[in-house]
């Protein structure tokens, strides 16, 4: 990789660069191009934001006419024609079939921007400056959404104390047989608890960063059963597990809760463009007209595919479906693998978002090295960054998720057999 341009003039903050060595110019489906031609499968589909896969043809062609015409492209949160259209699509086609009534807020165009609207809103509506987070939760890295935040490394780069959070342990944080909604609480209803009256619980139904800790339909609904009791809102953020992930368009929906607010981004877009949204009940919108402003919020290019991906995937149940039938084929053939492979210790899924938990994150970090090698993007987790995570895109072949899987399972082979090697060699020793 020629990477002497990347070295000389971007920041030290680079991350994913450096996992994958290569400079890439092309992408289509589930497979990226290289400047020297190389296809790679692309298990890591944008961190979550290519559910349709790259440059999806139906969205782009969407895109591509609306742009001849000369659609507006930027229009701050004027009314235009395609805001319009996705506004009346994301209710015809996703509140109505689900019986949600909320209304839609028009964030800045990236996932913390919709955090940030949603914390800010919360702490308005209820006249309180807590919420809870939970261990392992990434929300983040402005200044509201990373004290969100459970990760040392995200909330030590802030270089400020985080306050008016209060972190409670995730499901099975200590396992399955304690519960954590038991000790929580215990802890809100006793009056020296140490924690001030919170204003919202703030929660993912599976911790993406965290290291794919799934939350169970039970637990969900308890934790909505708490915020009743408590007085608190719930926030569920689904800018990673949401837009079909977990087979649902919402993650909650198999809970059959219904949280008071939604933040939404990443896949919403359906093509890779930024936009981001807060879904929020009628009564909670007690904003003051730009009181929570920001100049990109309306990217209408995003909103041309976004309504295209909306009625290309959602106009039925077939697409669902599809993803959940592969999602239940995904976490059988990582099972097989975790039988088959001493360094796996667990397999961790919901959907089409899945995790290998390693011995290390050394073990990991080379499992995915392997991958790239072989032609295979996959990214890591976790707190310890010990967990290979798999987020294939949602529209990827059976052939090409067989394909990648293949290449797991060879690199997964190679690092049992060098584990094995060294656990001899200490034995010998």
């Amino acid at each position: 990789m020629q990477a002497s341009t990347f070295e000389r003039l971007e920041s030290e903050v680079r991350s994913y660069i450096r996992s994958f060595p290569a400079v890439f110019c092309q992408a289509a489906g589930s497979w990226m191009v290289d400047e020297t031609d190389r296809r790679y499968l692309d298990f890591f589909a944008g961190a979550g934001t290519l559910n349709y896969g790259h440059n999806h043809p139906i969205l782009k062609e969407k895109l591509l006419a609306y742009l001849a015409t000369d659609g507006i492209v930027h229009g701050l949160d004027m009314a235009t024609c395609a805001k319009r259209d996705f506004l009346e699509t994301f209710e015809q086609l996703i509140l109505k079939p689900r019986k949600l009534d909320y209304k839609i807020q028009f964030t800045g165009p990236t996932g913390t921007n919709a955090v940030e609207a949603a914390l800010k809103l919360a702490r308005q509506v209820k006249g309180r400056a807590t919420v809870i987070s939970f261990t392992n939760a990434f929300h983040g890295c402005t200044a509201g959404s990373v004290a969100m935040t459970g990760a040392r490394k995200f909330r030590e780069a802030m270089g400020t104390p985080l306050t008016n959070t209060r972190f409670m342990p995730f499901a099975n944080y200590y396992g399955e047989e304690a519960s954590t909604l038991a000790m929580i609480d215990k802890q809100l209803s006793d009056p020296s608890g140490g924690t001030d009256k919170p204003a919202a619980v703030l929660v993912e139904t599976v911790q993406g960063e965290g290291g794919i800790n799934v939350a169970s339909a039970a637990w969900l609904k308890g934790l909505e059963a708490l915020c009743r009791k408590h007085d608190m809102l719930l926030i569920v953020d689904d800018i990673q597990m949401g837009c079909g992930r977990t087979g649902t368009f919402f993650s909650f929906e198999e809970a059959g809760i219904t949280p008071d607010i939604v933040t939404l981004s990443k896949s919403l877009s359906g093509y890779g463009l930024p936009m981001a949204i807060v879904l929020l009940k009628p009564e909670l919108d007690i904003w003051e007209p730009s009181a929570h402003n920001g100049t990109f919020r309306g990217n209408n290019a995003a909103f041309v595919t976004a309504t295209a991906a909306l009625r290309e995937f959602w106009s039925n149940d077939s697409f669902a479906k599809e993803v959940q039938d592969k999602g239940r084929k995904l976490q059988a053939s990582l099972e097989h693998m975790a039988r088959r492979h001493a360094v796996v210790q667990q397999v961790r899924g919901r959907g089409m978002v899945a995790g290998l938990v390693m011995q290390s994150s050394e073990q990991a970090d080379d499992i995915s090295a392997a991958c790239f090698r072989q032609g295979l993007i996959i990214e890591t987790c976790g707190p310890q960054g010990e967990v290979v995570k798999l987020l294939p895109a949602l529209t990827i072949s059976p052939n090409e998720l067989e394909q990648g899987l293949g290449i797991l399972d060879a690199a997964l082979a190679s690092c049992s057999s060098a584990a094995s090697v060294q656990l001899a060699r200490e034995a010998i020793e």
